[in-house]
């Protein structure tokens, strides 16, 4: 018995030192972990006072980098002014009377120097081109490059039918802005962001992690999410996070309005990340019922209103959806969409094979969106699959010139629709009055210069059904023209009547008339012609997307009344730059035109302001052959650069 007790006392006492051991060492370790917890309090706001003191060297360094910007930004005004002064210096010499002055200031005590020097002084001077404000070279200008520099193509073969097809690339555009006033912050996939960026001055490439050293350099006003599905911030709107909510709240408390856009995926998928912006607005017009209902059922955060919700689809933009043509002729294939768009393009390329095939085949169901930038980029849409006897293989098909003209036409009919049915720069302006910031850009309005050549009906009914035009000044002698004007044209334009003088040419006369002129850009019609509808809105639409400051017609249609013969002028030169295009198709911005104005002559007064613009390094953009007619009984001029088009009547062939 007492044996026993023994035995369990000794298995009690190793039972007891066992635990004490084993207290003993939770005990140390409860040391260490308490003093590797000291050591990481310490570590922790140590790191707060070098976060706090690398904020403070940040900010200064903004501050440095903003005065330095400054002090850039002046020294490139000063040497602006410098250039202008010595631009203005170079004109004052090359001036006709300085240089005679100068001539006979070296002449008159030699008869044989004057003369020479006044004949030399008689012969036409090239002008000096006035020097262009320069962009400011920014600091880090290498490692943030221009817009769109880094936004270009890069495949240049395409693959049909196991042939190997090479073409050169469509250059996307830098700019210009249509906003530059307006600042946007913006998350978005290659299409919307080619979409947007002409918009505004627009700051990418922002991640969760360093926003706010990024988007310090210039707070923008408005931040517009896609819904984006790879990139940095894809999870973070799948499963709204850290990254996203220190965004919107840095954009709170600054006062910049938030919105998200819809342009793909469920609304279920998104909803709990766009639920905290201010505003909602989709590409997918189907999606709103889907949108109302996540939005009812999802209680707003305390504090907060929920947000608006509106449309914003996607559009034609015209600096890259556009019917400038690649180099070289378009392949003559009719293509499907698979063909033409293969997966592995980028958006880049993509604007390349828009413009390629001579026809794109879309099966039904195809985006709206997808088939407006087609069009927009002059291809036509072609209404049957390729296929059968008729085609060879990879979508050839045969066709005439007859076919041809037939395609050019219903091509450029579409183009007309999709630029009608609403550019992206539209669709901006209602998205930036729905979030209550300024939508003010540059228009288009125009003033048209007609001198009536005694049949006032007819030139009457050439401009009175035109759009965009703000302003007729009309020359005419008919005692009552200024009452039928006003009669024929819509009451939104001004009328401005002006009796023709007969001691003027018509370069004169146009030159009075250009002081008259209010709009933006001005318009000289010829009263013998024949203009259609569309011919203002189609001539206008090259401001879009060209650098031109004068656009007309070098290719168009005439009509030889002797022969009753229809002929097409140049018909190669549609939809490119070129040293002059047609007098009476001319459409030019009015602080250009005023700065050139009209020859005292009265034949051939286009051809004198074509060399003016070429002395001066005007562009000059030559637009579609469609829309304008010009008739004349007989003119072997027209003839010895056309060709044949038909015998009988123009309007068929040019009223698209």
């Amino acid at each position: 018995m007492a044996g026993e007790q023994l035995e369990s006392t000794r298995l009690a006492l190793r039972e007891a030192v066992a635990q004490a051991e084993r207290a003993a060492e939770l005990a140390r370790l409860l040391d260490a972990a308490q003093a590797r917890i000291a050591e990481a309090e310490r570590a922790t706001a140590e790191l707060r006072g070098v976060q706090e003191r690398l904020s403070e060297a940040e900010e200064r360094l903004e501050e440095a980098q903003a005065a330095e910007e400054k002090l850039r930004g002046d020294l490139a005004e000063q040497r602006y002014q410098a250039e202008v002064a010595k631009w203005k210096l170079s004109s004052v010499q090359v001036a006709r009377w300085a240089r005679i002055g100068d001539a006979i200031k070296t002449g008159k005590s030699n008869p044989v120097r004057l003369a020479r020097g006044l004949r030399g002084a008689a012969r036409p001077a090239k002008r000096p081109a006035a020097p262009k404000r320069q962009p400011v070279a920014r600091r880090g200008a290498d490692r943030s490059p221009a817009p769109a520099a880094s936004f270009q193509a890069t495949t240049s073969t395409r693959t049909i039918g196991g042939t190997s097809v090479r073409l050169k690339p469509f250059r996307v555009p830098t700019g210009p802005n249509t906003r530059p006033h307006l600042t946007v912050a913006v998350v978005a996939e290659p299409h919307a962001e080619a979409l947007l960026r002409y918009e505004w001055r627009q700051s990418t490439g922002f991640t969760p992690r360093d926003f706010a050293r990024v988007l310090a350099a210039e707070i923008p006003h408005l931040l517009l999410v896609e819904s984006v599905t790879e990139g940095p911030w894809a999870q973070e709107l799948r499963e709204p996070g850290e990254g996203l909510e220190a965004l919107l709240s840095w954009c709170a408390e600054r006062g910049i309005r938030t919105v998200f856009w819809h342009t793909r995926g469920d609304v279920d998928r998104f909803a709990a990340a766009a639920g905290a912006f201010e505003h909602i607005v989709t590409a997918l017009p189907g999606s709103v019922a889907a949108w109302g209902a996540a939005l009812a059922s999802r209680e707003p955060s305390p504090g907060r209103r929920s947000p608006s919700l509106g449309l914003l689809p996607f559009a034609v933009q015209p600096r890259v959806h556009n019917p400038l043509p690649l180099a070289g002729d378009r392949f003559d294939r009719v293509l499907t969409l698979e063909e033409l768009l293969p997966a592995h393009l980028s958006y880049p390329d993509v604007l390349t094979s828009y413009r390629w095939p001579r026809a794109v085949h879309c099966p039904p169901g195809t985006e709206a969106w997808r088939l407006a930038e087609l069009a927009a980029c002059g291809t036509p849409i072609s209404p049957a699959r390729p296929s059968g006897p008729a085609a060879a293989p990879g979508g050839v098909s045969s066709s005439g010139p007859a076919d041809a003209e037939d395609d050019a036409r219903r091509a450029h009919a579409a183009l007309r629709q999709a630029y009608a049915s609403g550019t992206m720069s539209e669709k901006v302006d209602e998205l930036l009055e729905t979030v209550g910031l300024p939508s003010a850009r540059a228009t288009l309005n125009i003033s048209v210069i007609m001198i009536d050549r005694g049949d006032l009906d007819h030139t009457l009914a050439q401009v009175a059904p035109q759009k965009g035009v703000v302003q007729l000044v009309l020359l005419s002698d008919a005692p009552d023209a200024a009452a039928r004007a006003r009669a024929a044209m819509p009451d939104r334009v001004d009328v401005v009547v002006r009796p023709a003088d007969p001691g003027l040419t018509t370069g004169g006369m146009l030159d009075r008339a250009l002081d008259l002129c209010q709009g933006d850009l001005v318009a000289v019609m010829d009263a013998r012609d024949v203009y259609g509808e569309h011919y203002l809105t189609d001539l206008a639409r090259a401001f879009l997307f060209t650098t031109a400051d004068i656009v007309g017609k070098a290719a168009f249609y005439a009509h030889l009344r002797d022969a009753a013969a229809t002929v097409l002028r140049q018909p190669a030169a549609e939809y490119s730059y070129l040293p002059e295009v047609a007098g009476a198709t001319l459409l030019a911005r009015r602080a250009v035109l005023r700065g050139i104005g009209f020859a005292d002559v009265s034949e051939g007064w286009g051809e004198v302001l074509m060399r003016q613009c070429r002395t001066d390094g005007v562009k000059v953009f030559s637009a579609d052959r469609f829309g304008y007619i010009c008739l004349r009984d007989h003119d072997a001029g027209l003839l010895g650069s056309a060709r044949l088009v038909d015998y009988g009547p123009p309007a068929p062939h040019v009223l698209v």
